[in-house]
C-alpha cells in the first residue's frame, strides 16, 4: 500500500502565496508520475499539475505562470508552489501518484486526503 501525505494549505490573502508539498511512502518501486488536482465546492475534480519522472510538466491553463510543480525524487515528494492566487483557487488540492509496487507490475493511481485552500482578504 502507498500512503501520500499532504501539507502546507491554509488561509491567503489574494496575490499571495502557498506551497504545497506531498510525500509517497510505502511498497514503492516507481513513482511514474505525481500531481495536483483540486475539487471546488460543486464542481469536479480537475487536474492542476502534473510531473512526470522523465521530468515533464504539465498545467491547467488556468494556473500557467503562476504555478510551478516540482519533485524531489529522492524523498518521493512533490511541491506545488502557488503565486498570485486569485478568488477562484480556492478548493479542496488534493496530490495523486501513479506508482509501480513492483517491477514488472501494473501502474496504480493513489490520493491523499487533500488539503484546504483558501483565498480571502
Amino acid at each position: 500500500q502507498v500512503q501520500l501525505e499532504e501539507s502546507g494549505g491554509g488561509l491567503v490573502q489574494p496575490g499571495g502565496s502557498l506551497r504545497l508539498s506531498c510525500a509517497a511512502s510505502g511498497s514503492i518501486f516507481s513513482i511514474n508520475s505525481m500531481g495536483w488536482y483540486r475539487q471546488g465546492p460543486g464542481q469536479q475534480r480537475e487536474l492542476v499539475a502534473r510531473s512526470r519522472s522523465g521530468g515533464s510538466t504539465n498545467y491547467a491553463d488556468s494556473v500557467k505562470g503562476r504555478f510551478s510543480i516540482s519533485r524531489d525524487s529522492a524523498k518521493n515528494t512533490v511541491y506545488l508552489q502557488m503565486n498570485s492566487l486569485k478568488p477562484e483557487d480556492p478548493a479542496v488540492y488534493y496530490c495523486n501518484a501513479r506508482v509501480q509496487t513492483r517491477r514488472d507490475g501494473p501502474e496504480f493511481s493513489y490520493w491523499g486526503q487533500g488539503t484546504q485552500v483558501v483565498v480571502s482578504s
